[in-house]
């Protein structure tokens, strides 16, 4: 898929790979297009220091309104700067990520204010966030939920690399989605930008809790990533020998196939 086009809820439900590029950097907005993330991510947040925001806006702006597509992560509700990035997100078209989203009633209220035009992707990086993670999934205007796993650790006084620490918050966020009925949600980063043996690890990690996408800040980062939620010819070549068994209930390679096992091959195989 090519992000220069509008992303919409559907694209943006099926993405593998999301590209962060600070919103005051437009030098590099074309740059993040060609590595061929499924979607970049405009950042008016973290990447960009307070001096620096309504600029940074203008540029995501003129960029954006070139016919450009992206998602923007707009400054946290009831920070200064929040409710003129959504506006302007908004009135483009251009999905937004929420910092911080732990409210159900404040992300209502963005969904509300973006009349539909805006699909949401919550970045949950509070513990009230995972503790609120299904209503925050089942809020209307919520196309996926991502991982801020950085700010969720510093909260929790952990290493946002430790897997086992951050075991609860991730499984927390994958049967969330699930019960929503919403896509499997986005990891969080991988900081490492130059160590791709470990990106590739954190992946594998990822996609085995549930996950069906990652969050990544580095170009380099997105083939590891694209590649990595592919099912492998292993899977492939299980979910095919699955389903040539036939839909009645049966045993293939010594284990028992009934209909949740046929949804999962196909599931697998769907998957380009």
């Amino acid at each position: 898929m090519s992000p220069r086009l509008p992303l919409s809820a559907g694209r943006l439900a099926t993405a593998r790979s999301f590209l962060f590029v600070p919103g005051d950097r437009p030098d590099r907005f074309d740059k993040a297009v060609a590595t061929d993330a499924d979607a970049v991510i405009l950042d008016l947040e973290d990447a960009v220091a307070a001096p620096d925001k309504e600029h940074a806006r203008e540029l995501v702006a003129a960029w954006l309104g070139a016919g450009n597509g992206a998602v923007v992560r707009i400054n946290a509700p009831g920070t200064p700067w929040s409710d003129d990035d959504l506006a302007m997100a908004a009135g483009l078209g251009a999905p937004v990520m929420v910092p911080k989203s732990e409210d159900p009633a404040v992300l209502a209220d963005l969904a509300c204010r973006t009349a539909g035009k805006s699909p949401l992707i919550p970045l949950v990086e509070t513990a009230a966030g995972v503790e609120r993670a299904l209503e925050v999934c089942a809020t209307a205007g919520t196309v996926r939920i991502a991982l801020g796993n950085v700010d969720l650790a510093g909260q929790l006084g952990v290493a946002h690399d430790d897997r086992a620490a951050l075991a609860y918050a991730r499984a927390r966020l994958v049967s969330a989605s699930a019960a929503a009925g919403l896509c499997a949600p986005v990891d969080g980063v991988t900081t490492s930008v130059k160590d791709l043996a470990l990106l590739a690890e954190d992946v594998a990690h990822a996609r085995r809790l549930g996950f069906a996408a990652k969050l990544c800040v580095h170009p380099g980062q997105v083939p590891v990533v694209a590649q990595g939620f592919v099912p492998t010819e292993d899977e492939r070549a299980w979910a095919r020998s699955v389903l040539s068994a036939g839909d009645s209930v049966t045993v293939v390679d010594g284990h028992m196939v009934d209909k949740p096992v046929l949804d999962r091959a196909r599931r697998i195989l769907a998957i380009d």
